[in-house]
This record gives structure tokens, C-alpha cells and sequence, in this order.
């Protein structure tokens, strides 16, 4: 069962990103972490190839399994079927703004209607015994923040949500890309540390723009807990600094280049399963950001890893061309 030190920083859901390979790669850089899979709908579950679309290493603990729907019976089936793997948390995804999700109901269009969410935390606590927590922004479109996050947050809580997820920006869901939803509508902190105060039984958990773990920590003046997205994945070496900035223990390996030696079994196993090499290494990318030898290490991954048959020497000799100095700023 999580508890609240387990919100105090997470690696949030993000979408083609955040897969088991992904997951197991970000759990060697902290111990302490929560990760998130990426947001899988009701239907996928109830219905698709669960062992593919659920599955994950033992390693990756604590994990949470992201849901997009809004109808409570089958919220709470998939969340069943979700605790029954395994899983450390259920979320629920209020914010997503692409037209997909908004055609089929969930993800931020739900902020319209705050009933509904309630309605499906509530299912979901009756099928599971772990957390389930929700994850949204502060408001859609032209709805006031003040009042839309405020509403939604006390119907969540009236129905038993354990925890709240904001990310601190509003969601056009008309006039603007997903893309541009992550970027253009502008960051209000202030709206979620408002919230907390006005909330302070349940755990908030604010998201979005957050640029590293010193930021981080500036956050966590307000807020029970930080959500680290794109500053995770694009440079996830800053994750190293995560267990000893925040939680005050030593990070799992000194630097990048033990973590990747530490990754080494999980790839071969993965390759020895028929998965590709570049299935991984794609989240490698921005490994060594700022390290001399970063950009060799990433072109030699873009021109063999997708290569039929590229094994762990191709990921070796990449990362031999890198330099064993730690990026500038780690914690920044």
C-alpha cells in the first residue's frame, strides 16, 4: 500500500514513452519513485491482450496503472484486473486533451463533468484495495479554474480518492493540438498550491513544466508531491538526483554508465524474448544530455540499434564513446 512519502515524486504517464522498457530504465536511476504506465483504456484491458498490455517487471515497484474511460462499471473491472496484476496504484486520467480521448469521453473532456469522475472513483474503490488517485488540469477551455479544478477535486474526494495529480495548466480542447496543450496554455502553480491549502487531508501531487529535481524541491514547499514528465524521459540522468535530493538516501548507481550496466541482463533477456533493440534503447536518447560524446552515443544508437539482429554491443559501443563526466547541474 502506498503511503504518502510514495507521492512525493513521480515520473508521470506519458504516452509511446513510458513502457516497461522505459519503466525499468527510469527504476535503476531511483529506488524511490512511483512510475506510471502509459494511460490504457477500459476496452483495452476488459477486452485486449492483457500479458502485453499489463505486463511488467518485478523491478519497476512502486507502479501505477494509468486508466482512460468514464463508464464505472468497466473503470472498475479494469482496475480489478489491474490490481490483480500486480499493480501499486490505479489512476485515473482527467487531462489528456487529444481528440481521440475526447471522442471517446475521458481524459480532460471529464473535467465537464466532475459527477462522473466521482462516479468512477467510487466503482473503482469498491473492486480494488490499493490507491486510486486521479490525475487532471485545472480547468477546460473557458471554464474558471477557481471554481472547475475546486469542483472536481471535493467530488473525487467525497467519493474516496486518495490522491490528486494537477497538472498546472488548463486544456484548450478546442483550437490547440495536444502537442501545443503542452506548451502553450500558461503554468498556474499558485491555483494548485491553492488548492492544497484549501485540501490539506488529501494528498496533492502538482505536474507539468517542472524542470528538474531543484524545482522539484521548491515545489514541495506547497504540495505533498512532484510529478517530473518530459524533463524525466528527454534527460532522465537528472532522475539520479531524485533519492538523494528528496529523500535524502544514496542514488541506486553513481552515474549513467553504471545504470546502463545494470540494464544489461533486462536487454538481454528482452532480446532473448524476440523483442528489438531499438524498442529500449529509444528511451536512451537523452541519457548523456550535456556529457561530451553525447551526440556520438546517440547517432550510433539511431544508425544500428534498429538494425535487424543489433544486440547489447551496439548499445556497449555506443556507450563507449561517451565521456564518464556527469552532465553540469545535475539537480537543477
Amino acid at each position: 500500500m502506498l503511503k504518502l512519502q510514495d507521492y512525493r515524486f513521480s515520473v508521470a504517464p506519458m504516452m509511446d514513452w513510458t513502457d516497461r522498457h522505459c519503466r525499468v530504465f527510469h527504476r535503476l536511476t531511483t529506488r524511490r519513485a512511483t512510475l506510471y504506465t502509459e494511460m490504457l483504456t477500459t476496452a483495452a484491458i476488459i477486452h485486449g491482450d492483457r500479458a502485453r498490455l499489463l505486463g511488467f517487471d518485478a523491478s519497476e515497484h512502486p507502479v501505477a496503472l494509468q486508466l482512460g474511460g468514464s463508464n464505472p462499471p468497466d473503470l472498475a473491472a479494469a482496475a480489478k484486473i489491474g490490481e490483480d496484476f500486480g499493480y501499486d496504484e490505479i489512476n485515473l486520467n482527467v487531462g489528456c486533451p487529444s481528440d481521440r480521448v475526447k471522442d471517446g469521453r475521458f481524459g480532460a473532456c471529464l473535467m465537464a463533468e466532475p459527477d462522473l469522475v466521482a462516479e468512477g472513483v467510487a466503482a473503482m474503490k469498491q473492486a480494488v484495495r490499493i490507491p486510486v488517485t486521479v490525475k487532471c488540469r485545472i480547468g477546460i477551455d473557458d471554464q474558471d479554474p477557481e471554481l472547475a479544478l475546486d469542483t472536481l477535486a471535493r467530488r473525487a474526494m467525497a467519493a474516496g480518492v486518495d490522491a490528486l495529480i494537477v497538472h498546472a495548466r488548463k486544456a484548450w480542447l478546442n483550437g490547440l493540438s495536444p502537442k501545443q496543450n503542452r506548451d502553450i496554455p500558461p503554468l498556474d502553480y499558485d491555483r494548485v498550491y491553492r488548492l492544497k491549502a484549501a485540501l490539506p487531508s488529501v494528498p496533492v501531487i502538482i505536474n507539468g513544466g517542472i524542470t528538474g529535481i531543484a524545482a522539484a524541491k521548491r515545489h514541495l514547499k506547497h504540495v505533498d508531491g512532484v510529478m517530473l514528465g518530459r524533463a524525466a524521459y528527454q534527460e532522465p540522468w537528472r532522475l539520479l538526483a531524485a533519492d538523494p535530493e528528496l529523500f535524502g538516501e544514496p542514488a541506486p548507481y553513481p552515474t549513467m554508465k553504471h545504470v546502463f550496466e545494470a540494464m544489461m541482463p533486462y536487454i538481454e533477456d528482452q532480446l532473448a524474448r524476440g523483442i528489438r533493440l531499438h524498442s529500449m534503447t529509444r528511451h536512451f536518447v537523452g541519457a548523456f544530455h550535456g556529457v561530451p560524446g553525447a551526440r556520438a552515443f546517440r547517432r550510433h544508437l539511431a544508425e544500428n540499434g534498429v538494425k535487424p539482429g543489433a544486440g547489447v554491443s551496439v548499445l556497449r559501443d555506443a556507450i563507449a564513446r561517451v565521456d564518464d563526466r556527469a552532465p553540469v547541474s545535475m539537480a537543477a
